[in-house]
């Protein structure tokens, strides 16, 4: 069905059954693979985990994998390995979810939230160098007037494009900060900085240590689960020890035959460890994570033609030299040309039986962020104005043609019956 199809308007066109926001591209191989797990009597950590870690580490280009129980134990686990301590700093987004934060804040270092830039949503690095200057000076209330060490970057790759990772490793190591990537959105996904480059994929030497979600709605799920992948055998035996209670290295075979049951403590460490039964379900979707990746970008290729003409929204970027993993397809209400706000307008597309949802509420505007370290919006005038306009549309492997006609023609004749 052609994007002109979305067109017409009209009682007629009022959508009768819902469009998920997102449902999970799950076959047979991954059930079958969970059943015999199941019979296997091996559960938790085992073959399975390892077979996934392997796959992982070669799809992406990495040394090492380490399959955790999410993105958040991911990005904790290499921040701790990285030794962050309180007292110091982070460059994180404002514009992400709590995740990328908070692992600070566990460690009882500071975050010092960035803006976004204007067309990705992907950090400001001219901002950042704005936070630093204002850091050193003592000018940002999160530090209490102390010139806190900045000490490393966590960059996010909003809805799947990458940001130019070569201008981040520079800005990083102008100033002497580590790297480590919140790719939640970006698996699979690769940059370059210009046609005739190679391309490099998230997590093939981008960062000291990247980090992926497998949470249920991203490109590829295990349920829960999250990898951490990096090139440093030193980071990668931390973080695989911190995984499992800072137990020794014997502790991960004392289950098998001819392993040991004695193991030592040797770290206060975490419970991170993933489940064979949630591997069983990703070594399936990693074997086809590329095919779901381009029916996702078919389906935002198709929105950006059926939508194209609605004046009243503006449309994500399909940039240049990125293999975009579209994690999201999130368009930007122009409130100046319709006469309802982003939340009268979210709640009219569910009313109309389309899951939809908002990709973020900036850190600054959480009341953790806001009263606890003095963030104020003003502090951030790109993603301050921008959340308010964001409304993210139901993208997913498996999509229909009638469910993609749906959701074009509700936000179309919204549109029409709002304009301003």
């Amino acid at each position: 069905m052609s994007p002109a199809d979305t067109r017409s308007s009209g009682a007629s066109d009022k959508p009768t059954t819902s469009v998920p926001f997102f449902r999970p591209a799950l076959g047979d191989e991954e059930i079958d693979e969970v059943v015999a797990c199941l019979r296997s009597g091996w559960l938790t950590s085992g073959p399975r985990v390892k077979q996934f870690e392997s796959d992982f580490a070669t799809a992406v280009g990495a040394q090492h994998a380490l399959a955790v129980s999410s993105c958040t134990a991911a990005l904790h686990l290499a921040v701790d390995a990285l030794g962050l301590t309180a007292g110091q700093a982070v460059l994180v987004p404002t514009m992400t979810f709590a995740a990328t934060a908070e692992v600070v804040r566990y460690l009882g270092a500071t975050p010092v939230l960035v803006d976004c830039d204007p067309s990705t949503q992907n950090m400001d690095l001219a901002d950042a160098e704005r936070k630093l200057q204002a850091l050193a000076s003592g000018q940002i209330a999160a530090t209490q007037g102390k010139a806190l060490p900045v000490v490393g970057v966590m960059p996010v790759h909003v809805g799947g494009a990458m940001m130019d990772m070569a201008a981040l490793n520079e800005f990083a190591d102008k100033h002497g900060l580590w790297v480590v990537e919140d790719a939640a959105h970006a698996f699979p996904a690769a940059w370059r900085p210009s046609s005739d480059a190679a391309w490099q994929r998230a997590g093939e030497g981008t960062a000291k240590v990247t980090c992926y979600s497998f949470y249920a709605n991203k490109t590829i799920t295990t349920g829960e689960g999250g990898m951490a992948v990096t090139d440093d055998q030193e980071l990668a035996d931390r973080m695989r020890m911190m995984s499992l209670h800072g137990l020794s290295h014997d502790a991960w075979d004392r289950y098998r035959g001819g392993g040991t049951w004695d193991y030592q403590i040797v770290e206060a460490g975490y419970k991170y460890n993933m489940t064979d039964v949630a591997a069983a379900i990703g070594v399936h979707q990693l074997a086809r994570a590329e095919a779901m990746r381009q029916e996702r970008e078919n389906s935002a290729r198709w929105y950006l033609d059926a939508l194209a003409d609605v004046e009243e929204i503006e449309l994500p970027e399909m940039p240049e030299n990125r293999v975009h993993a579209w994690h999201l397809f999130p368009v930007r209400l122009r409130l100046d040309r319709l006469n309802i706000d982003r939340n009268a307008y979210f709640a009219a597309l569910r009313g109309a039986g389309i899951g939809c949802s908002v990709h973020w509420r900036p850190l600054h505007l959480h009341p953790y962020y806001r009263e606890r370290f003095g963030w104020r919006p003003e502090q951030f005038p790109v993603a301050t104005p921008l959340w308010e306009r964001l409304v993210s549309l139901p993208l997913f492997p498996g999509m229909q043609d009638a469910e993609r006609v749906r959701v074009a023609r509700v936000v179309r004749d919204l549109c029409r019956q709002h304009r301003a």
